[in-house]
């Protein structure tokens, strides 16, 4: 296992996914951190390294603000039980998973499909991989930032018309190979169902679950 444990494993990844999506620092707290975002509908982010029913509860039922986040390495089922008046479960289900430091390294790259362009660029410490088509339209992209020994893989999408082509796997071996590039000797991201797949088969595991909830 590339990180000693869960908690570690999340304080890589909200330190890489604040440098990925550009927001401001993570703020240690006690069960935690905390993530000012920003956003409309996303303004704070409350991310817990453990399963901490008080910590939830303390939470929701004394934050009444719409658009506050909260992220938890707890099953869906068991996080709605513990929250406040006003708050929901909210993105579907989570995976929060890690690729060991060999992963990287464990086949020969894939070849870019015929038909398609792959190009790469980095700015404000975030690599980003675009795929398109020969007419330049949208394919797949990924992005990743490395933060210490630990890298984070985030916004990987295929679009549905190229999917089943190998594009998503192109990706994450693309950024992956960045990321040893720059020192990063393990990874993390957070997996949708559908995305789980796929980094299963790039040589990734679930470390836990990571659910979401927001106060509406």
């Amino acid at each position: 296992m590339p990180f000693f444990d869960t908690a570690e494993a999340i304080r890589a990844w909200i330190q890489g996914w604040t440098v990925s999506r550009g927001t401001a620092d993570p703020v240690p707290t006690p069960w935690g951190f905390t993530v000012d975002v920003g956003l409309p509908g996303h303004v704070v982010r409350h991310v817990l390294s453990a399963a901490d029913e008080t910590a939830v509860r303390e939470i929701t039922e004394n934050t009444t603000a719409p658009g506050v986040w909260l992220k938890t390495p707890t099953p869906p089922e068991t996080l709605e039980r513990w929250l406040g008046p006003g708050w929901s479960l909210a993105g579907g289900p989570g995976f929060l998973m890690s690729a060991p430091p060999n992963a990287t390294h464990a086949e020969a790259p894939p070849a870019t499909p015929d038909g398609y362009r792959l190009d790469t660029w980095n700015r404000a410490g975030v690599a980003r991989t675009l795929i398109r088509t020969a007419d330049g339209a949208f394919a797949a992209r990924g992005q990743v930032a490395v933060t210490g020994f630990g890298f984070v893989v985030d916004q990987v999408e295929t679009d549905p018309a190229h999917q089943r082509r190998g594009l998503g796997r192109l990706v994450m071996r693309t950024l992956a190979d960045i990321a040893a590039g720059q020192g990063a000797t393990a990874g993390v991201l957070v997996a949708t169902p559908q995305g789980r797949a796929l980094y299963e088969t790039a040589g990734w595991h679930v470390l836990a679950p990571l659910t979401g909830a927001v106060r509406s």
